[in-house]
């Protein structure tokens, strides 16, 4: 079978061999090549405006674009009404259709250049059309001017003959006149051969009746836009055009400052992250010091802080670590070398081998088997693999009894030991675990008996309220430092070191109290005063909520 590698300074993992081969690899390098969570959230803020323009251009382009259609043909449509009237005003002051008046009147500012118009008569007739060529028309307008100077010749020979009173002259002049009119009419009743291209669709033209003052419909009038389908004037093209314009350059901007606030806002999240993973990397490379020092009610500064209290937990954690080393290697030398000491002199015969020197080696023996089981104990604390018991327990006969197996330990270091039950008749009978409870009562009776002087007081109190049943161990011991509070209920931690093995501690029993008080989903409250002494307090719910995280309290 082949052995597992570590392979070191590697940047890519190896890939996988057939059979039992491994691999593994350091952190990677910290370059990478793909886009940064800033700029993707800039292009995002981008897209969004982006997509905004979008639908806004499709609904003006739909619903502006229909209104400014209806607009422009409103338009139309009062210029045709405003021309059928000027036509038929016009045809009431000549008496007929004259080509010259059409064109005059097409020719007005009525009109504009690029409107297009054509008269019909009654009969159906066009008698004007902006489309006919211009030498067609000038001979319309021709003849027409033809006509109507016979009819002022024939007005003028009736009115000599009426002149002269000669009846005969006056026949022969009207004669000749109305030969010359019917000359100028035959040659204007001709029909011409012009052909229009004037739209015939109602979308491309406007239709209005030319009607005459006494009500009779004379003709119609139709106007369109030429070189246009949709009755758009040159002066309606370029205000649609410069609108789309407008609303293109508006886009662009639209666009250029999102994709600015989007960098704006991206440095403003990204930078406190970037912060947190600068120092993230700091602690991976050793530095347990480096903290990011970021302080706000947001959510990310938030995170800074719960970070910097990791960190700082961390490094508090591999302290005690490193310091738990020490110790338990202490703590095993110590009594190995007593033992193997005392059984080498045994065997040499420099020391009998009598009751006194056994005894010695047995109570060495007892100091490790007690600190391996309080090291077993603490482990299965933490990893909540100890079962509980769980039953309905009296704490005031619980401790009660704990304090009556003690009273002789105490006793014996002339120190004097009280139980007080201050629960004035409340029921203080919960659900917990007596063993455990016992022990952590033990463990902080032992705490407060180690740093007691003689002649001290040690008194356990019971009390309860309405969610809490307490139990208090307070002592008038040397007191616990402000700084050292936080500290206490570490694996291993003693404020004096050397002190706490003199007394005979070994720095878990507080650890494994925590423990199992946090199993009862409940806290301890821890209030000193150097040389006046402390008081613990555990505080059990008279009823479990759930495997909610308790915490330690300190005052």
């Amino acid at each position: 079978m082949l052995p597992a590698r570590f392979v070191l300074d590697q940047k890519h993992k190896q890939s996988d061999e057939v059979g039992s081969r491994a691999s593994w690899n350091t952190p990677r390098s910290d370059s990478r090549t793909v886009m940064s969570y800033g700029m993707r959230m800039a292009l995002s803020f981008a897209l969004t405006s982006f997509m905004t323009v979008l639908v806004l251009v499709c609904v003006v382009t739909v619903v502006w674009g229909g209104a400014f259609s209806d607009y422009t043909r409103a338009n139309v449509v009062e210029i045709a009404q405003i021309t059928a009237q000027k036509i038929a005003a016009v045809y009431e002051e000549s008496g007929g259709w004259f080509t010259g008046d059409l064109a005059s009147i097409a020719e007005s500012n009525l009109v504009s250049d690029d409107i297009g118009m054509q008269v019909v008569d009654a009969a159906g007739i066009v008698v004007y059309d902006d489309t006919w060529p211009a030498a067609s028309l000038a001979a319309e307008i021709k003849r027409e001017q033809e006509r109507e100077a016979a009819e002022q010749a024939q007005a003028a020979a009736q009115n000599q003959a009426s002149a002269q009173g000669d009846a005969s002259a006056a026949d022969a002049s009207a004669a000749n006149a109305q030969q010359v009119s019917a000359n100028a009419g035959s040659s204007s009743e001709k029909p011409h051969s012009l052909v229009s291209t004037a739209p015939t669709d109602q979308e491309g033209a406007v239709s209005e009746p030319v009607v005459t003052s006494d009500g009779v419909k004379i003709g119609t009038v139709r106007l369109w836009v030429l070189g246009s389908d949709a009755l758009l004037t040159k002066a309606d093209t370029a205000f649609r055009e410069k609108t789309f314009n407008a609303m293109g350059l508006a886009s662009f901007i639209a666009i250029a400052i999102a994709l600015l606030i989007g960098f704006f806002v991206s440095s403003m999240l990204t930078n406190p992250i970037r912060r947190i993973t600068s120092t993230a990397k700091q602690i991976r490379d050793g530095d347990l010091s480096a903290r990011t020092n970021m302080r706000g009610d947001d959510e990310i500064d938030q995170l800074g802080e719960t970070f910097d209290e990791m960190a700082t937990s961390l490094e508090k954690d591999l302290k005690h670590e490193r310091r738990l080393t020490s110790d338990v290697a202490h703590e095993l030398r110590t009594p190995l070398m007593a033992m193997l000491a005392t059984v080498e002199a045994m065997q040499d015969g420099v020391l009998p081998t009598d009751d006194e020197h056994l005894e010695t080696v047995a109570s060495e023996t007892r100091r490790l088997s007690r600190l391996v089981q309080q090291m077993l104990d603490l482990s299965r604390m933490e990893n909540r693999t100890a079962p509980m018991n769980l039953r309905p327990v009296d704490i005031s006969n619980l401790v009660r009894n704990v304090v009556d197996a003690q009273h002789p330990l105490f006793h014996e270091r002339d120190l004097h030991l009280r139980f007080a039950d201050e629960t004035a008749g409340k029921q203080v009978t919960i659900e917990v675990d007596s063993d455990m409870i016992t022990q952590a009562v033990i463990n902080i009776m032992s705490n407060a008996m180690r740093y007691t002087p003689e002649d001290g007081w040690v008194v356990v109190t019971v009390r309860a309220d309405r969610r809490h049943v307490m139990i208090s161990v307070s002592d008038t011991g040397i007191g616990i430092a402000k700084e050292d509070l936080s500290r206490i209920f570490g694996r291993f931690w003693r404020a004096d070191a050397s002190r706490a093995r003199e007394a005979g501690g070994l720095g878990v029993g507080l650890a494994v109290t925590k423990q199992i008080v946090e199993r009862h989903h409940g806290f301890i409250s821890v209030e000193s005063e150097l040389g006046k002494g402390t008081t613990f307090t555990i505080h059990l719910p008279r009823e479990h909520t759930g495997d909610s995280a308790s915490t330690t309290m300190v005052d």
